[in-house]
């Protein structure tokens, strides 16, 4: 699930709720089709959402249920940060902002 490209950030979210992607969900089915809010959701405390030519790319930079998770494969493609990261990143960057991924 390697990607590289720019994108922005096109949405931010405090304590979003996770909708598993349909191409997620037919790889694990038992995934439910909705994780409300709240600290066993695993975009964490916080979601941004990366957009490439207006359109979503389904990808976030979010947080994470599971801090001993971060630096290892978890998601498709996803960046997980600490809830405490992710928090700080949130107040720095505006809706717009250019991220690029190499």
């Amino acid at each position: 699930f390697g990607w590289t490209g720019i994108v922005k950030i096109g949405a931010k979210t405090k304590w979003p709720e996770w909708r598993p992607p349909k191409e997620m969900r037919a790889r694990q089915p038992e995934l439910p089709e909705m994780v409300p809010a709240g600290p066993y959701n695993p975009l964490g405390a916080r979601a941004l959402y990366l957009l490439r030519d207006g359109r979503d790319t389904l990808y976030r930079i979010h947080g994470t249920n599971d801090p001993k998770g971060i630096g290892f494969d978890g998601t498709s493609g996803c960046f997980r940060l600490t809830n405490t990261d992710v928090i700080d990143l949130f107040k720095r960057v505006s809706v717009g902002a250019k991220v690029v991924v190499q």
